[in-house]
């Protein structure tokens, strides 16, 4: 017994020694995170208490700001967030590390998606649910169901009451995004995505602003992720979370970066938050996640109604991470011209869509109903094919550009090439409803500013 102790401590002084500076004071573990200070301090807490000689610091930054942090500066260890396709970003930019798996009894496939990278350069050490917060009093009192699928956002009796973070803003919302772009193919994935547009009561800044409206009864539903459906702050029950049928779990990973200064500390807290100890601390309340690990579950809870039993979004065909991170800011770019920065135009197109189609329900007009199928082709007709969506190399020099800085030459051109078709897209939609409201004796069709002269928010 006295050798395994007297080993255990010699270990953690080579690891102590092997992590301090110049100084001889030991570097931290230096992690990046979006993961708000009530999901991480629980573990930093018993990490430092298992490991007294390795200090743990965190920096919180949003997920799109913290891959631009990572290619930016050097200074993290570990790299801790819920988006995939974030990683495959530092992936393919040669940023991350190499590791080795951890033995969690995880299956290698979890509702249809990955564990782990394939690469090994992340691991999956917990489950991300992707469904609906929505407010069961906001519903109730409008006598609106609880949507079952992704595609019934889109329905007409959503309209005005759906709210969404812009893709561009939220790696959470962008995931979403781009897994209906997968399942459901890129021209009707943009499809759907318009019709929900058209639905759209707001475009949150933030992905927690999604819930936080929600609670407030701004509007009554939107697409978030399970560990932001019950914002801090607000009434209890104001805001409840629904998994569709077809469900989205996806794993949050952790991963090591390339140029950690602390590798042995940073290997040592990875193990540590997929050992059997680290992974219980997700079932803390405050916590509220579900462990990748099955054996921390509660006798019987990891068989019945869990992610390891349940069919999700991707049981028929595996999410291709790799290919969200090449059109990642392609996608960010087609989605903010063409729902966010025209949210009150398309949805005054699709009002007028609806109302016109209700109108030839009751009264036959052969050219009035071509006329409004020309309109909705229109409204969700992406501006770039699929086929040029998936030449990948194109999108590689795409980035984010901040605010009041210049937009490179090439990525310009692109932007505005997609403004234009958009533009046209939508002109001819307006055109189409107002002949074939002319055609039924109607009034033309609150047509609103031209596409063209939507502005930003």
């Amino acid at each position: 017994m006295f050798r395994i102790v007297f080993i255990h401590l010699m270990a953690l002084l080579a690891l102590s020694a092997g992590a301090a500076g110049a100084s001889g004071k030991v570097r931290p573990v230096r992690v990046l995170t979006s993961f708000p200070p009530h999901f991480f301090k629980p573990f930093q807490d018993a990490f430092e208490k298992r490991y007294p000689g390795i200090p743990v610091e965190f920096v919180q930054r949003k997920t799109t700001a913290a891959v631009a942090s990572v290619m930016g500066e050097r200074g993290p260890d570990i790299f801790w967030a819920s988006a995939p396709d974030a990683f495959e970003i530092l992936k393919r930019a040669g940023q991350l590390a190499p590791l080795k798996p951890r033995p969690t009894g995880a299956p290698s496939l979890i509702a249809g998606y990955p564990v782990n990278d394939p690469d090994l350069t992340y691991l999956g050490f917990a489950l991300s649910g992707y469904g609906f917060v929505y407010n069961p009093r906001y519903l109730e009192e409008r006598g609106l169901p609880v949507p079952r699928a992704w595609s019934d956002l889109a329905a007409p009796i959503y309209a005005g009451h759906v709210g969404i973070s812009s893709p561009s803003r939220s790696g959470t919302m962008h995931l979403m995004v781009e897994a209906i772009l997968q399942v459901y193919g890129w021209d009707r994935g943009w499809g759907i995505w318009s019709e929900i547009g058209g639905n759209l009561a707001t475009v949150t800044a933030r992905s927690f602003g999604v819930s936080a409206g929600v609670a407030r009864g701004r509007f009554g539903i939107g697409p978030t992720i399970d560990f932001l459906a019950n914002p801090e702050g607000v009434p209890k029950g104001s805001t409840r979370f629904s998994l569709p049928d077809e469900t989205l779990f996806v794993p949050a990973s952790i991963a090591i970066l390339a140029d950690a200064g602390n590798r042995e500390g940073a290997e040592r807290f990875v193990d540590f938050v997929l050992s059997p100890e680290g992974q219980a601390i997700l079932l803390d309340p405050a916590v509220a996640r579900l462990p990748i690990s099955p054996t921390v579950y509660p006798a019987g809870e990891a068989a019945e109604g869990s992610p390891f039993e349940r069919d999700g979004l991707f049981t028929r065909g595996r999410f291709d991470a790799s290919l969200s991170a090449a059109r990642y800011e392609l996608v960010n770019i087609i989605f903010d011209e063409m729902i966010t920065f025209r949210r009150s135009e398309l949805g005054r197109l699709w009002r007028s869509v609806q109302e016109l189609e209700a109108a030839l329900s009751r009264h036959s007009e052969a050219d009035a109903a071509k006329l409004v199928s020309d309109a909705r082709n229109a409204l969700t007709r992406s501006p770039l094919s699929g086929a040029e969506a998936m030449e990948l190399e194109r999108w590689k020099g795409l980035v984010r550009v901040r605010r009041g800085l210049p937009t490179p030459e090439p990525q310009a051109r692109l932007e505005a090439r997609i403004k234009a078709q958009i533009d046209e897209n939508m002109r001819r939609a307006a055109q189409a409803l107002a002949d074939a409201a002319a055609r039924l004796g109607r009034s033309t069709p609150d047509r609103g500013p031209h596409a063209s002269k939507v502005g930003r928010p």
